[in-house]
């Protein structure tokens, strides 16, 4: 018999690249650690996604977006100064409408620069303002409780907010209509404006137009 050829080396794998902070989907078996009453700024960026981070509310739901997702585009946090801010908002306004209607997950947290181009069909040169890229806004919605009586409800009992936006409230669709947008700034960036908005369609324009006050589509 012919002596067998040797083995070719084995490749070494390759080391797979530094994701941002909590970009990743859950699995059942990610670590879980319990940071939800640990101080926020001693919470580290690189959390496993089922970490909590407020008594109901895990890391990966500070970033999941189905449109992330079906694009294949990574909305880790850009960095430690958005992560915290979304734990806050997550400890102050998620949580709070968690323990008065029970449980539910935001539709949405953070949107980083790449996810906010994607959703508004922007350039890639193009910047968003809005406060879900700086992990300050979330929305949100509680089945069969109308959108507008969630918006009210906040409005009433959060402990602060920034803006509380009903979102494209149409009672002729169901009481899940829409969305509410409730912004929260972390302390140390600027007193919160406590401004309550809707998001509604112009009766002459037929445009969809920012107004001052909590209000459904007329």
């Amino acid at each position: 018999m012919s002596p067998r050829p040797p083995k070719a080396p084995t490749a070494a794998p390759k080391a797979a690249p530094r994701r941002r902070g909590v970009s990743r989907s859950a699995t059942p078996g990610d670590a879980a650690p319990d940071y939800s009453t640990t101080a926020i700024e001693q919470i580290p960026f690189d959390l496993p996604p089922r970490a909590l981070i407020a008594p109901n509310f895990r890391a990966y739901e500070l970033t999941r977006s189905d449109l992330a997702d079906r694009l294949g585009i990574d909305n880790g946090f850009a960095s430690l100064q958005e992560l915290h801010a979304a734990i806050h908002l997550a400890r102050q306004v998620l949580q709070a409408v968690r323990a008065k209607f029970g449980p539910f997950s935001p539709n949405s947290v953070y949107r980083g620069q790449n996810l906010e181009r994607a959703l508004k069909n922007k350039p890639s040169t193009w910047l968003t303002t809005s406060q879900h890229a700086k992990g300050e806004a979330c929305d949100i919605e509680i089945v069969a409780l109308p959108t507008l009586e969630l918006a009210a409800w906040a409005r009433d009992n959060l402990a602060d907010f920034d803006q509380i936006i009903c979102e494209c409230y149409d009672p002729a669709k169901g009481p899940n209509s829409g969305w509410v947008h409730i912004s929260l700034k972390p302390p140390g960036t600027g007193t919160n404006r406590r401004q309550c908005l809707s998001y509604v369609r112009d009766p002459g324009s037929g445009r969809l137009v920012y107004v001052n006050g909590l209000t459904a589509m007329v």
